[in-house]
């Protein structure tokens, strides 16, 4: 029978630290943050349904646990947009210079893309021409 990877690095050091680490620093701080959970649920839900509990005034704390990450969120959203506000008014007086450069440079290569697309198309309207002063030459010819 042949070992498998698994026996082989059973008796390895850094899989017994693995070992003590999956438990120390995966599954235990996961246990612990689960239970602190189910303890707030238990301890909202006995405050909550008592004789005297006030459910309006916890449905407003939960209302403010619901809104708090929109309202973090919208913050950060709201830092980006003054950022980009901020960096559109610094990038404002640089680009008149050398979108003016820019546009020269796309008028140029557009006068020479029409002047080739002329160049290019003058042998067809020619040979239109042609064909056309044929058709009327024989249409002619056979009229009369």
């Amino acid at each position: 029978m042949k070992p498998s990877l698994l026996s082989r690095s059973e008796g390895h050091p850094s899989y017994q630290l693995h070992r003590k680490q999956l438990w120390t620093q995966i599954l235990l701080p996961i246990l612990l943050a689960v239970l602190v959970f189910i303890a707030v649920i238990v301890l909202t839900s006995v405050a909550t349904f008592r004789n005297n509990g006030d459910v309006s005034r916890w449905a407003a704390i939960s209302e403010i646990w619901l809104v708090l990450p929109v309202i973090v969120v919208g913050l950060i959203l709201l830092l980006i947009l003054i950022g980009l506000i901020y960096l559109v008014s610094y990038i404002t007086p640089i680009i008149p210079p050398y979108t003016y450069q820019a546009q020269r440079f796309v008028y140029r290569v557009e006068g020479v893309v029409k002047r080739f697309a002329e160049f290019a198309h003058k042998p067809v309207l020619i040979f239109q021409e042609l064909s056309t002063l044929i058709k009327n030459y024989l249409a002619q010819l056979r009229k009369g």
